[in-house]
């Protein structure tokens, strides 16, 4: 008889992880006011990135229900379109919507992600419950209590994130969103903590998915809908959970057979915090430039150093670039870009363009601006390297930083000084500066595709903290429909 034979078919309590997650959404109270004023403009930037997405057909292609006709009167509702969903496939929409550009919010740390890619399965759950409780004559929940999920959600993905790297195990951090928004969805649709370990436990099951489509050779679109399917399955799961499927309580630990064993080199979890409020507190935005997260403060240097660089294009020798490890590790990248996806995620190409032409916009990473000969010039003539320094502070949990320097080189002996940057426009410690800024990013997004009296209603609100924290979810929705 083998060892595998003798185990107990004893169904052992809850692996601890899987529980402290649902302990904390069915009963952890929020009471930072920092997190929730964060969360306001977390709520408005993806919305804004979602309005910018729309411009793309590659984008909009993937909106509308599974197959033609599954619309669902009365569903979930899908910002800046006509389509109304089930709650599952609204999820999966939104979600897309918010993380096709790559320029919604940010986390750092041993794993990254964008934990506004939840609001996929918040949005469409609250929206899908808000209608339902009107037609019954009931109360929807309101921006406020979306907001409350929307800090539980970007706790519990953070905070996983801060000690375990899913990615040198090869997968991809949406792992980590289905995690986050399958046990939020349980609990707005009704589920004990009970419901919420049992949703979290098949969450688990899944294992992830490989990572393989964000770096080369194969990096690819996918990694722009990835989030908005993990916010799918996380919305299936929890529906499924509600409704009383068994739960798999040591579907982390199992041995041979658990996600440990099978996913993570037999590793357990480990935890540098217990869940609060800190990861909302300390989300970083994405508020001037559509570009992976690594490298937002290398365009920033790029940006300053363009006005020295601009007339002299043609004598520059070499570029000499000093980033974090982890952006090495994910950024760097030589030889031919072969679509939008690999040129979003190419560090030199993001210091290239803005170096050259002054910006970076969403429709630098098109086939049209990439045939430009002088930006491969100019990568070809970068040098990236790790500064130590820059490493140590993007691990400080005090300090989060994600630093970068540029210097450019010329023929004639003489170089621009090197320009270092820490943080980027949208880390907490340039909230002041940031905000104003992020808040312009939502206006021109939803002007540019709501009609003007719908604009303004929500730019007041988006002014009036209170008004837009008690309105009702349903009504919120509504504003971002189209003509």
């Amino acid at each position: 008889m083998s060892p595998h034979d003798r185990r107990s078919a004893a169904r052992p309590e809850p692996d601890g992880p899987m529980l402290d997650v649902a302990r904390y959404v069915a009963g952890y109270t929020v009471d930072s006011r920092e997190a929730f004023d964060t969360a306001r403009y977390m709520l408005l930037d993806s919305l804004a990135c979602a309005a910018l997405a729309m411009d793309h057909e590659a984008c909009v292609r993937h909106l509308g229900p599974l197959v033609p006709g599954a619309d669902m009167k009365g569903g979930a509702r899908v910002p800046f379109t006509h389509h109304e969903l089930d709650p599952v496939q609204a999820a999966y929409n939104i979600g897309v919507q918010v993380r096709w550009l790559d320029f919604n919010d940010t986390w750092l740390a041993a794993e990254w992600g964008h934990p506004s890619d939840n609001l996929g399965a918040i949005l469409a759950v609250a929206d899908y419950l808000g209608r339902r409780a009107e037609a019954d004559g009931g109360t929807p929940m309101t921006v406020r209590d979306v907001l409350g999920y929307a800090i539980k959600a970007h706790e519990i993905q953070g905070c996983y994130a801060l000690r375990n790297s899913f990615n040198r195990a090869g997968l991809d951090h949406v792992i980590l969103v289905r995690l986050a928004s399958t046990a939020v969805a349980t609990r707005m649709l009704g589920g004990d903590v009970e419901a919420i370990w049992t949703a979290v436990s098949h969450s688990w099951i899944d294992n992830g998915t490989l990572r393989t489509y964000r770096h080369a050779p194969n990096t690819g679109p996918r990694k722009s809908w990835a989030a908005g399917d993990a916010c799918r399955r996380a919305v299936t799961h929890a529906l499924n959970a509600v409704d009383g499927v068994v739960g798999y309580p040591s579907a982390l630990s199992a041995p041979t057979w658990g996600f440990y064993d099978v996913a993570f080199n037999g590793q357990p979890f480990e935890f540098e915090r217990p869940f609060g409020s800190y990861v909302m507190e300390n989300i970083l935005f994405k508020i001037s430039f559509p570009a992976e997260f690594h490298a937002q403060t290398a365009v920033e240097c790029a940006m300053r150093l363009h006005p020295q660089v601009k007339e002299r294009i043609d004598d520059i020798e070499r570029i000499e670039i000093r980033t974090q490890e982890a952006g090495m590790r994910i950024i760097d990248k030589t030889g031919p870009l072969s679509n939008y996806a690999d040129r979003d995620h190419c560090l030199q190409y993001m210091v290239a363009v803005p170096l050259l032409l002054g910006r970076l916009e969403a429709a630098d990473y098109t086939d049209a601006i990439a045939a430009d000969p002088r930006i491969d010039a100019l990568r070809a003539k970068m040098v990236v390297s790790e500064n130590p320094r820059f490493t140590r502070d993007y691990f400080d949990p005090d300090k989060r930083y994600i630093g970068n320097s540029v210097q450019v080189f010329f023929r004639d002996g003489t170089d621009t000084g090197e320009v270092s940057i820490d943080y980027p426009i949208g880390h907490r410690k340039r909230r002041a500066e940031g905000i104003p800024v992020l808040m312009q990013k939502f206006e021109r997004a939803i002007r540019g595709r709501l009609p003007a009296a719908r604009a303004d209603r929500l730019m007041a609100l988006a002014n009036d903290p209170q008004a837009l924290e008690s309105l009702a979810v349903t009504e919120f929705m509504g504003l971002f429909r189209p003509e």
